[in-house]
């Protein structure tokens, strides 16, 4: 209920403080984090496929117009393009078989943090392999 105070009214103050629902999994923390990165990877490799699709697709309308679409997917830029594909891929990937062993095993919510940042540790290593051959592939020739 309102209080007026000095000729104004404030709004009483609240002795409890603000909960996150009981009950859910992902409270705003590694949960959240989880969803929304895969959620941004699972969006970016289907657009990544779209236009694979298409440009693939163009062999059979105009070879030439292949041949120069190809040649615009070979300059440095797309090849830190590539690095940013494998790291979502990555990514998705290892964060996929985080959420079936969430889904199918008992213990899954428990370990859940646990395994997220397993899932992060995996795919520091794994563009940590990846990446400098790679780029040292793109920027030598």
């Amino acid at each position: 209920m309102p209080q007026q105070s000095a000729g104004t009214l404030t709004a009483a103050k609240k002795t409890t403080t603000s909960r996150r629902p009981a009950g859910t999994l992902y409270r705003g923390r590694e949960g959240m984090w989880s969803w929304v990165l895969h959620r941004i990877t699972g969006v970016a490799i289907f657009f990544f496929l779209l236009v694979h699709i298409l440009d693939t697709a163009l062999i059979r309308v105009s070879p030439e117009a292949y041949n120069v679409v190809i040649g615009t997917y070979q300059t440095p830029l797309m090849g830190l393009g590539e690095v940013a594909l494998v790291g979502a891929i990555v990514f998705h990937a290892f964060n996929g078989l985080r959420i079936i062993l969430i889904d199918f095993w008992a213990g899954g919510v428990k370990h859940q943090k646990v395994m997220f940042y397993v899932v992060i540790a995996l795919w520091v290593i794994t563009m940590l392999a990846f990446t400098p051959r790679h780029l040292i592939n793109v920027f030598s020739h």
